[in-house]
């Protein structure tokens, strides 16, 4: 309040215009006439004195108190009930490291640095921000300085020149929070923006995350298709030779055409989804997909870290979709006091002076001033500001419906996340032991069909069953990878939490794409 009598004091000093927060909606208003002053000094004086007094009413506010929205949080996730917390990482910023591959940190890294759909959402931050200013730019003076040169011609060569110089200022003392409400409001809109950016960032990258390891995956799985194909197509040899020789039956060599036609079918298909694959990375990345390639890397030996879990009230400050939807909520809470403080009457006291002569050595001696007043209250809109306040009151139950579904969605999030990270760290353990079992049970078909104590139809299922094996062990490797980077998104990936003042996050996103 003192800072706001202070500012209007310095601007009635520079010969400043005066206004009280003009009400949207007016459709009429009673102007008090304009008079003008005796002396400029009186007019400085009074006007300096109405300013400071309205500015010490200043301040009220109609908007409504901010209370978060109730929503149903367990004490503990279920998935997480009895489970160790021994070996388990903290979600924080960077989390992608853990899985302690150099190429996936250098790809995540080119990712930030060069994703257009995270250049966007970065500029779309900029671009609220700067609406932010403009709703607040009413709250402070604006001043204009102008100056006029006029010279005339009458007749018989008589010229008449006159010159001044003014300034006018206007600063509007917020009443009844008005335009507080409509900055603050703009403000959040932009702090909700830069949540949407987190979300942005910590959706770019799980997603080359998962691309990767999927990647990785497809490799593994096609080596391994090829692989068996040319086992099939050196069997298939073997059994022409020992049709010749009347060993082989022609049943037994069609039964292998079959067998390494379907292996080789596997191939073109698996190599399809890679190609679509390391594509859709290279567009993550910020790049064309010609000639984008990344380095190869043993799926096995990436370590799966376990995120800690935190307790489900955590994720109302780590998960950046639910803080920008409550910045949202704040926001419409704020419009809603704008909307009300709209049907309040407003009062304008104005003043401006300046410097005016018809010679420039009495310039400095002839200044003129004026000062006055005006009443203005809505009294007929057609009933705008109630449909306003309408309109806001029922943005704001949107807003709070939306909320608390952004945060039962984030709890599913999570609790599927912990359970897919459990089962498929059992599935994979018994696909292991599947796959170890098979590789035996093919060794000794074909050392038993050598020796001719089983046929050939015994060795190929055992081929066959031996490749579905190990295709599935690589399934199930991906898919836990895949839940651990499930896991951490949604704990919120460390993205979630930007302060106050939003400058952490967005000085990282800066230094990191610089």
């Amino acid at each position: 309040m003192g800072e706001s009598a202070d500012r209007t004091g310095q601007l009635v000093w520079r010969h400043i215009l005066v206004r009280v927060s003009p009400m949207s909606g007016l459709s009429r208003s009673t102007r008090l006439p304009r008079t003008v002053s005796p002396h400029p000094c009186l007019s400085w004086v009074r006007a300096a004195l109405c300013a400071l007094g309205l500015a010490v009413l200043a301040g009220c506010s109609l908007v409504p108190a901010y209370r978060r929205p109730g929503a149903p949080l367990a004490q503990s996730f279920d998935g997480a009930a009895g489970a160790s917390l021994t070996d388990t990482v903290p979600v924080r910023s960077g989390w992608w490291r853990e899985y302690q591959d150099p190429a996936l940190d250098a790809l995540v890294d080119r990712s930030i640095r060069n994703n257009f759909t995270l250049a966007s959402a970065i500029a779309s931050v900029e671009q609220a921000r700067g609406n932010a200013e403009i709703a607040g730019a009413p709250q402070y003076p604006s001043l204009s300085l102008g100056g006029a040169f006029d010279r005339s011609h009458q007749g018989r060569g008589s010229t008449t020149k006159t010159q001044s110089l003014f300034a006018e200022a206007s600063y509007e003392v917020d009443f009844w929070g008005f335009h507080a409400a409509n900055a603050s409001a703009a403000d959040l809109l932009a702090r909700a923006s830069a949540f949407d950016r987190d979300t942005v960032a910590l959706t770019l990258t799980a997603s080359v995350t998962d691309t990767y390891f999927q990647v990785q995956s497809l490799r593994r799985r096609l080596a391994l298709a090829r692989s068996i194909s040319d086992d099939a197509a050196h069997i298939l040899q073997l059994l022409l030779a020992q049709q010749q020789a009347g060993v082989a039956t022609e049943l037994q060599v069609q039964q292998q055409r079959n067998a390494l036609a379907t292996f080789q079918a596997a191939v073109p298909a698996l190599q399809q989804q890679l190609d679509i694959n390391i594509h859709a990375l290279a567009v993550l990345a910020g790049t064309a997909p010609e000639q984008f390639t990344i380095s190869d890397a043993a799926l096995a030996d990436i370590p799966i870290p376990r995120p800690r879990p935190n307790l489900p009230a955590s994720l109302l400050e780590t998960r950046p979709d639910i803080r920008s939807r409550e910045a949202q909520l704040q926001s419409a809470n704020q419009s809603v006091g704008a909307a009300r403080a709209a049907f309040l009457p407003n009062i304008v006291l104005t003043a401006d002076g300046g410097l005016s002569s018809k010679s420039l050595s009495h310039f400095l001696s002839s200044p003129f001033a004026s000062l006055a007043t005006s009443l203005a209250a809505p009294i007929l809109d057609g009933g705008a500001l109630r449909g306003q306040l309408h309109a806001s009151k029922a943005a704001e139950a949107k807003d709070v419906a939306d909320y608390r579904q952004a945060v039962i969605t984030a709890l599913q999030d999570v609790e599927d996340s912990l359970t897919a990270a459990r089962q498929q760290q059992l599935a994979e353990a018994a696909d292991q032991n599947a796959a170890d079992a098979a590789r035996k049970a093919a060794m000794l078909a074909q050392a038993q069909y050598k020796l001719g104590t089983v046929d050939f139809l015994t060795v190929l299922d055992a081929q066959r069953t031996l490749y579905q094996s190990e295709d599935t062990l690589v399934q199930a490797r991906l898919a836990r990878l895949q839940a651990s980077v499930s896991l951490f998104r949604a704990f919120g990936g460390g993205f979630g939490v930007t302060d106050d003042s939003d400058s952490s996050t967005a000085s990282s996103f800066t230094s990191s794409r610089s």
